[in-house]
């Protein structure tokens, strides 16, 4: 029985990318959090030691620098094209490159009603990303880009039920038509080979669909509210083959307030942070494109 070297890769993971824009004295900031992976032919490196082949992670590092000043950062997407291009088309033994971008918000902070020009204070709530791959040279080469968000966190305080559902002697939950549903929520969609995209103009408005879907649905499960929520993007943006959903259910159970002799009619909840439900689904256009290597690695959905 023999022993051989199986799939690898290799990369610089989470480079801390600031970007000052100073053009005007209204300054503009992108702040990304960057992570760049290499495939080829590297064998040599991981059986002999031979690092002939190898571009140091620290190039690539470095990379990452001088492309958001040579390039910029305007849409993540753009970047990460830019990246994993130059790695495939300019280096040598790179075959694939897969970049992934997560994007840090900072909104101006207000002075007597009006934005100050140069500070800011973080947004918190969802963290855009994207990840590109790039795999082939030349004619031969494809790209794919997947694109989301992860750590929204929504909140219904009603229109959500749960009942119905199989028991055995184990179960103890009880049935509700009236109930909390929240989760921390993973969304990541993949666009079709065709990538001529307004990046973040298709960000903002699958966003605003899917928070939409989420407060309309009246919930049976956060499973359907889940397949409304990815039916709906796929109607309105034909860009997009498929949109894969994480979602944690971060359940809210009524506090027992009769010690103290106080009625509890639905209002005061405690939130427990685990165990917890994890609900993922795909949905998926009819006749969509070969995935290829978009989920390649993806965090979450493997």
């Amino acid at each position: 029985m023999g022993i051989v070297l199986g799939p690898n890769q290799y990369g610089k993971a989470e480079n801390r990318v600031v970007r000052i824009y100073r053009d005007t004295p209204r300054h503009e900031i992108r702040d990304v959090n960057v992570s760049t992976s290499l495939r080829g032919d590297f064998s040599a490196a991981h059986l002999t030691g031979d690092q002939s082949r190898v571009l140091p992670t620290d190039t690539q590092k470095n990379t990452c620098y001088a492309y958001a000043k040579e390039k910029g950062i305007d849409a993540i997407e753009s970047y990460a094209l830019s990246l994993g291009r130059h790695f495939v088309d300019d280096v040598g033994p790179v075959e694939g490159a897969r970049i992934e971008v997560d994007e840090y918000v900072w909104d101006r902070i207000e002075v007597d009603g009006e934005g100050h020009p140069h500070s800011f204070v973080r947004r918190g709530g969802e963290t855009r990303t994207t990840v590109v791959t790039v795999d082939g040279k030349g004619d031969n080469q494809r790209t794919w880009v997947v694109s989301g968000f992860k750590d929204l966190v929504v909140l219904k305080s009603t229109g959500s039920e749960f009942h119905g559902f199989l028991t055995d002697p184990y179960t103890t939950l009880q049935e509700t038509r009236d109930r909390i549903m929240a989760t921390s929520l993973v969304a990541r969609w993949r666009y079709a080979d065709n990538i001529d995209v307004d990046w973040n103009a298709t960000y903002a408005g699958i966003r605003a669909v899917l928070l939409a879907r989420f407060a309309e649905v009246h919930s049976l499960a956060l499973q359907q509210t889940l397949w409304e929520m990815g039916k709906a993007v796929l109607e309105r943006f034909p860009q997009v083959a498929e949109i894969r959903f994480s979602a944690p259910n971060k359940h809210h159970f009524l506090y027992d307030l009769s010690p103290f002799k106080l009625d509890n009619p639905g209002e005061v909840f405690h939130a427990d942070d685990r165990p917890y439900g994890l609900i993922q689904a795909t949905v998926v256009r009819d006749g969509a494109n070969d995935p290829g290597l978009a989920w390649y690695t993806v965090p979450a959905f493997a």
